[in-house]
């Protein structure tokens, strides 16, 4: 029962993973670029919370009316006045200013809020439990897995079912193509980074509520969504979900044989997937 319990625990935590690896996954299917800032980012939307709740008394689920348009502004403004420019058929190039804005975005947390962890206070949801056949499952988690399942939900809607999506995976296949019929690739591109930067506020909040986090603690979600998006599939949403089960649940069985060795056990996950599946569950299939 402890097994299942843990399991399933695992689960939901494997949500909160996909949230953090939707918006890479997003950006690197629309642009082909990997933004090493991204984990640095969802601990700027932590903070973004964070002040937003010092500022104005109210739940921290409802900052999202707050922090979503500005990290949706931050991700629009980026993208069109920063990494337009470097987008080519150097892939170094989006590497080493994604990599500078990291440094400067953690060195700039650090000025503003130092080294102390912090955590968002949501009451007793964060404690509530669901006991369903014997097993405890906690409150705050259901609603993360939930939250997860909407989002990429609602991502594969806007790209597969709605204009801007055709446009964006448009631009995606054949940019001068696009350009040719009216379409501006630097608006597009920009699009799509706002919309990543507002599945970032999400995952940053729920981090934020979860866990302590701090202004170093970007380089490791980067890693984990690096990992989930490996595992699922370059520029895939389903396969972000299915990745962050997959690390979650490793982690889990990781830490039923020693709890030092949690965090290994999704590496191990990711190196196995990687060594079996290089392009992961889900690859972005290039059409003719």
């Amino acid at each position: 029962m402890a097994i299942l319990e843990a399991s399933l625990q695992a689960l939901m935590l494997g949500g909160l993973y996909a949230l953090f690896a939707a918006g890479l996954a997003l950006v690197f299917g629309v642009m082909r670029i990997v933004n090493l800032a991204h984990g640095d980012f969802i601990v700027l939307a932590g903070f973004v919370s964070l002040v937003t709740t010092w500022s104005l008394p109210i739940n921290p689920f409802f900052s999202l009316i707050v922090v979503m348009p500005i990290m949706a502004a931050i991700g629009y403004g980026l993208q069109r006045a920063v990494l337009n420019r470097v987008i080519g058929a150097d892939p170094m190039s989006p590497l080493l200013v994604t990599f500078g804005i990291s440094i400067i975005l953690q060195n700039a947390l650090l000025q503003m809020f130092s080294g102390d962890t912090r955590k968002l206070q949501a009451g007793a949801i964060e404690t509530a439990t669901i006991s369903a056949g014997g097993t405890s499952i906690g409150v705050y988690p259901v609603i993360v897995f939930a939250t997860s399942i909407a989002v990429i939900g609602c991502l594969q809607f806007v790209f597969y079912r709605l204009r801007i999506g055709r446009i964006l995976r448009a631009t995606s296949d054949d940019p001068e193509t696009a350009r040719l019929m009216g379409v501006s690739p630097r608006h597009i591109y920009s699009v799509a980074s706002a919309i990543a930067f507002a599945v970032i506020a999400i995952a940053g909040l729920l981090m934020a509520i979860r866990t302590n986090f701090d202004p170093t603690l970007g380089p490791t979600r980067l890693l984990t969504a690096f990992e989930v998006v490996i595992i699922g599939g370059l520029g895939s949403f389903w396969g972000a979900l299915t990745g962050g089960l997959v690390l979650g649940l490793a982690q889990a069985l990781g830490a039923q044989f020693d709890p030092g060795v949690q965090m290994l056990g999704g590496h191990v996950a990711f190196l196995a997937v990687l060594l079996m599946r290089p392009n992961g569950f889900f690859p972005k299939v290039a059409h003719p």
